[in-house]
């Protein structure tokens, strides 16, 4: 794969890159709505077994509920990476890049809105989870992108080489 042409149009890949974090967007806020509206009040349903049911939550902390206390913190922790990642994806990256940072850029901005919108309050508000995990955890769509996202972005940057390791005198782009 030729990755020069593949970095060289980030004008054209920013509209792509919003495009997928727009669609993360919608879907988590999407099933978000539908979990509310059917899952409140109800027993856990079966999707899977009890391997994987639906059930209502509501996380003022981070994963695994963790800081609880301090969901404001949470909230200025996703406005910083939904910024960085939007800054970071309009500089020229592999198009698989610009897919995994984009998985990144829409979990986190939903994420970043459900603080900022939701109960109790501005800036304070509880991420809506339903999806549970056998008892492990509850997530939802976003977090599905944010692990897949994450996930795949490491994986491919730790496939790229570093021009410091190319053998001396052979330009990385003549070999194969």
């Amino acid at each position: 794969m030729d990755t020069q042409s593949d970095t060289k149009q980030p004008v054209r890949r920013v509209p792509l890159a919003l495009g997928i974090a727009a669609v993360v967007l919608v879907a988590d806020q999407a099933t978000k709505y539908w979990a509310e509206r059917t899952l409140t009040g109800r027993d856990p349903i079966p999707v899977i077994g009890d391997v994987i049911q639906f059930r209502l939550l509501y996380n003022p902390g981070a994963a695994f509920s963790m800081g609880e206390s301090v969901t404001w913190v949470f909230t200025i922790i996703a406005a910083i990476a939904a910024g960085w990642l939007f800054w970071y994806l309009l500089k020229p990256h592999p198009k698989s890049l610009v897919f995994a940072f984009s998985l990144l850029l829409g979990g986190a901005t939903t994420h970043l809105l459900d603080r900022l919108f939701r109960d109790p309050g501005f800036a304070r508000g509880h991420v809506v989870d339903f999806i549970d995990y056998n008892g492990w955890f509850v997530g939802n769509v976003a977090d599905i992108a944010l692990t897949f996202g994450a996930l795949l972005a490491f994986v491919l940057t730790a496939r790229q080489k570093d021009p410091a390791e190319e053998p001396a005198g052979e330009p990385a782009e003549s070999r194969d």
